[in-house]
């Protein structure tokens, strides 16, 4: 047995490259810098695929070593490596690629076609998934302007998930952020306000004061003999003559 674990830190050592690239696999991937096999390809995240059917048994004889070690998420995996991971298929992604090649070469069309493209889907622009993950639902922020940096996700930066047009979560559901107004805005603004108890505790004593004796004012006792008219209720007819700009008659 020990002479088993001596043999297999050696092997790891010289497959990883030395004990840094050792340390650095055992403290991430777990028992994968003990785990040996054929390089089957990568895919452009950098993710390695290994396979050994000799000494792992089913299910575990397929595995892969990521490219980025620190941050990585099982979402990225391609779909085409997803299905020989999980043996749909045994051939890796670049040998259907060249069967496909190899099966249009012998494919005969009933008409000449001008067509540049070999699929029915025509013109596509290039897509990339957001640091290769391919569940965009994951790139979201986890708090109001602080962005997510579990997946790379900057602050102040759009979820990539896509969201229903009447979800609360979706960017055309956003109001506006509009202040309601400026205690000096006749010397060019410098303390704006959003609400009224917001404009409250903005404004300085003197300022209380003068507002409280503007409200006293307008609340004086009439003089004798004057009655204070009662206000007439407007009718929906008389609102459409003043949407219209006409007055209305006593």
């Amino acid at each position: 047995m020990v002479y088993g674990v001596i043999m297999n830190f050696r092997q790891a050592l010289k497959y990883r490259g030395g004990w840094w690239g050792l340390l650095e696999h055992m403290y991430t991937n777990g028992d994968f810098p003990f785990k040996f096999g054929t390089y089957m390809g990568c895919d452009a995240a950098g993710n390695r695929y290994y396979e050994n059917r000799v000494d792992y048994p089913f299910g575990q004889h397929r595995w892969v070593e990521p490219g980025d070690i620190h941050n990585f998420d099982a979402t990225q995996i391609p779909p085409e490596w997803h299905g020989w991971m999980h043996s749909i298929n045994d051939c890796t992604p670049h040998y259907e690629e060249e069967y496909i090649q190899e099966k249009l070469k012998h494919v005969k069309y009933a008409e000449i076609s001008h067509n540049p493209f070999k699929h029915n889907i025509g013109h596509q622009e290039p897509y990339f998934n957001f640091h290769h993950m391919h569940n965009q639902s994951q790139i979201r922020s986890r708090g109001y302007g602080i962005g997510n940096p579990i997946v790379g996700l900057p602050p102040h930066q759009p979820d990539a998930f896509y969201t229903q047009p009447g979800s609360p979560y979706n960017p055309g559901s956003f109001r506006k952020f509009e202040m309601q107004g400026d205690l000096d805005e006749a010397k060019g603004g410098g303390r704006p306000y959003k609400n009224e108890m917001w404009r409250q505790r903005l404004m300085t004593e003197e300022e209380k004061l003068a507002e409280r004796e503007a409200e006293e004012d307008m609340m004086l006792p009439l003089e004798e003999g004057e009655k204070l008219e009662p206000e007439r209720k407007l009718t929906a007819r008389d609102l459409a003559i003043m949407a219209r700009g006409g007055s209305l008659r006593n």
